[in-house]
């Protein structure tokens, strides 16, 4: 009984279990797969697309974009204004994109907020950052999922962390929308912990879109009106952002119970 490819006259020889599985995938009309790479192709391929490879990418990748921001510094939009090349629609659509980017890199969304109602007024601004929002966490989203889910997930033992997974995996959407509507969770943290849960993409976007509309609007609407600080529109969006942290911290207070496993 054959059990290894052997060689005769210099013409390799497949083992019966590969020879079946070829031919029985020729029979149904497929193409025959090819077969997997052995000896030193094989074991380099398999390093590199283990989990904890994938992993080290994700971290040398996010190290990278937050080195980056370090050196490019996109605060200075803030006194600096957007360059003047751009202007309209093509400015707000252009900002949407380097947000996006931005909150990959841990840039903090309350500072590009600010910066898109200054740039584009409440409005535009508005919906340049709800846009850049939801890019951010999409990208972030994928990227976990993509090369972080399979190498965390067996890390997660401790009782809090289980909690968290599962209240994602079953009620992703209502936890995500929670999530973003009392900005009590860091958002790059709650992007990754949803990437590295079961929950699906679609109400992960879903969710991240509506549940950052009051807070982004609230911070759109405070950097359009900064330079007038004791106008109504500007005490109100104050309001806005700080009743919701609070509201955010009591009910987290009083349901905390909800996380401990049973």
């Amino acid at each position: 009984m054959l059990d290894a490819t052997t060689r005769s006259g210099g013409t390799a020889t497949v083992t019966p279990r590969t020879a079946a599985t070829q031919l029985a995938v020729a029979t149904a009309g497929g193409p025959v797969p090819p077969a997997p790479p052995t000896g030193f192709v094989g074991r380099v391929t398999r390093v590199l697309l283990s989990p904890w490879s994938r992993l080290s990418l994700l971290v040398a990748l996010l190290a990278s974009a937050a080195t980056a921001v370090l050196l490019f510094q996109p605060q200075r939009l803030l006194t600096e204004g957007w360059p003047p090349q751009l202007g309209g629609a093509a400015a707000a659509v252009a900002y949407a994109v380097a947000y996006g980017l931005c909150t990959v890199a841990f840039v903090p969304r309350p500072l590009l907020n600010l910066a898109a109602g200054a740039l584009f007024g409440s409005q535009l601004g508005l919906a340049s950052a709800l846009a850049g929002t939801v890019l951010g966490a999409g990208l972030a989203f994928c990227l976990g999922r993509v090369l972080g889910q399979e190498a965390l997930r067996p890390l997660l033992r401790g009782k809090w962390l289980k909690a968290a997974d599962g209240q994602l995996s079953r009620h992703g959407f209502r936890s995500m929308l929670a999530a973003r509507l009392f900005p009590g969770v860091p958002f790059a943290a709650a992007n990754y912990c949803a990437a590295v849960s079961r929950m699906g993409l679609l109400p992960f976007l879903l969710a991240t879109a509506l549940g950052s509309i009051p807070n982004t609007a609230a911070y759109a609407v405070a950097g359009a009106r900064a330079s007038t600080p004791t106008s109504p529109a500007f005490l109100i969006a104050l309001a806005c952002i700080a009743l919701p942290g609070l509201a955010g911290a009591l009910v987290a207070w009083r349901k905390r119970h909800r996380l401990r496993p049973r």
